[in-house]
């Protein structure tokens, strides 16, 4: 027998556009979603900052933590230690994700912020394996494993975070921000480091000045503490919260979720996968593959990667603005298609010594990287019902990173030196294009869309009388899982748009 209020109480009202009242709309105040996004970016790229410079001093912390008189058997060791920290990952997802669900994002967006900060922290003061021996790279390892459990619950929380903060016409570009944060934390990461290595001689860079990049950690951390805990809860988890606890319904569990949402797990797998083992092969790896495999100066290669994301910077925000015109699927497919077609191009051109030739290639994968960091952050969080996002996205998005994207590094610096062939990654980002097209695929448009279980958000009153006239389209996406044992499953279908709606008002202005 159908039971629509086990549905209700857990993916929020569903009603169509003839049922629809003015007070049934999300207005949003522009200043205020301006300001959690911003908020959310900039806490982002504090996180990123810690997370991204144990890459960029690779080679570095080889050689204080594993001594070897072979410099690739060290940034092997040294990216292992890197890998580590991924594969606790899918456990802070695990714990992240229903805390995130059931209490609140920005309560555990604070947390994480706080591991991520005192696990950083703790690297810079770890004593040296020439002072305490394997000891040295044991307490590094756990320090690595506090960052990878705390990153766990970030991404996926800070892009639910933002997706329910956004309107439905602009989500993209809201979401854009995200990856914009994070690019401003690897460059702060990197020119950090590479500050360091211009003005320090290498015995110093050795004695102490690796440290420096770590040891900031600690007052940025309380920064990015103090700018989360001043945001408030975003408005479609404070009206799914309102309706539970109305109903006093329970809470979906992890169970439910990935019974009932396996096939969306999988698809965030796939998305993933293709969006971090680019992220990874140029943003953490291609630094050190340029200073172990062709021979550059360390300083010289972060150098050219800095300029590459310091371009990626603002065509990110491009890239959320067309994700928005164009669609998320044109954007993520095209970049799948031009990773199969330019990946061998990018690593011939890198391969030649040419600056200005490796900076060609360099760029060429970052343009394709751009169309993936714009379009995720909104693609990603819309696979899921309000009430499982959180967990949804950050358990599928910490396994496939764990399984693939953090351990892009590795196995690539592995193959490149079992092999010899400098094209190596090349193909190992093609086979990630060719898994990302499929996946795409299978993803409806949820461009201009409302978030699943939530109602559709706008800017103005004007804007909500505009839909309910019909004047401004809203195609959603209506699967309904059913939660209840008596509940008839209700099928997947577009054709008459039905709207998904929660009571839901203006969020009230953040003090």
């Amino acid at each position: 027998m159908h039971n629509p209020i086990a549905q209700h109480a857990q993916f929020g009202w569903f009603k169509s556009r003839r049922e629809l009242a003015i007070d049934d709309i999300t207005v949003v105040d522009r200043s205020l979603v301006n300001r959690a996004v911003g908020a959310a970016a900039l806490g982002n790229a504090m996180e990123w900052f810690d997370f991204g410079v144990y890459g960029y001093i690779a080679v570095t912390l080889g050689k204080v933590f594993f001594p070897s008189g072979n410099p690739t058997v060290q940034l092997i060791a040294t990216l292992a230690t890197f890998a580590a920290a991924f594969l606790v990952r899918p456990l802070g997802g695990l714990v992240f994700g229903p805390l995130g669900d059931r209490y609140g994002r920005h309560k555990i967006l604070a947390l994480t912020m706080v591991m991520m900060a005192a696990g950083t922290f703790a690297i810079g003061l770890i004593p040296s394996y020439e002072r305490i021996g394997m000891a040295a790279p044991a307490l590094l390892l756990v320090a690595r494993l506090v960052q990878g459990f705390s990153t766990g619950g970030e991404y996926g929380g800070a892009a639910t975070f933002i997706a329910e903060y956004s309107t439905d016409q602009k989500r993209g570009l809201m979401g854009s921000w995200l990856e914009f944060g994070t690019l401003g934390g690897y460059i702060a990461g990197a020119a950090t480091v590479t500050a360091l290595h211009m003005s320090l001689t290498e015995a110093e860079m050795l004695s102490w000045g690796w440290r420096v990049p770590f040891l900031v950690a600690g007052p940025l951390g309380l920064l990015g503490l103090y700018m989360r805990l001043k945001l408030e809860e975003t408005p479609a988890f404070q009206a799914y919260s309102e309706q539970v606890d109305e109903r006093e319904a329970d809470r979906p569990g992890l169970f439910d979720m990935v019974r009932l949402h396996w096939r969306q797990l999988l698809k965030c797998v796939g998305l993933v996968l293709v969006f971090n083992v680019t992220d990874y092969m140029l943003l953490t790896y291609m630094p050190n593959y340029l200073t172990v495999t062709m021979g550059y100066a360390e300083s010289k290669g972060l150098l050219l990667i800095i300029l590459v994301m310091l371009v990626m910077m603002p065509l990110n925000i491009v890239g959320g603005l067309f994700s928005d015109r164009l669609g998320r699927r044109p954007m993520i497919i095209g970049a799948c298609v031009a990773l199969m077609a330019l990946s061998v191009p990018s690593m011939l051109l890198i391969g030649t010594g040419n600056d200005w030739l490796i900076f060609l290639g360099l760029m060429t994968l970052g343009l394709a990287l751009v169309c993936f960091t714009s379009s995720m952050p909104s693609t990603l969080p819309a696979l899921f019902y309000t009430p499982v996002r959180y967990s949804g996205l950050s358990v599928a998005f910490n396994v496939s990173v764990s399984l693939f994207g953090g351990t892009t590094p590795l196995v690539t610096a592995w193959l490149v030196g079992k092999t010899g062939d400098p094209l190596v990654p090349a193909y190992y980002l093609m086979g990630a294009a060719a898994i990302g097209i499929v996946t795409m695929l299978t993803v409806r448009e949820t461009a201009g869309m409302p978030l699943r279980g939530s109602p559709p958000a706008v800017e103005s009153k004007r804007e909500a009388v505009a839909l309910l006239k019909g004047d401004q389209p809203v195609t959603v996406d209506s699967s309904l899982p059913n939660l209840s044992e008596t509940a008839a499953p209700v099928p997947e279908r577009v054709a008459a748009r039905p709207v998904p709606l929660q009571k839901m008002v203006a969020p009230p202005a953040m003090t």
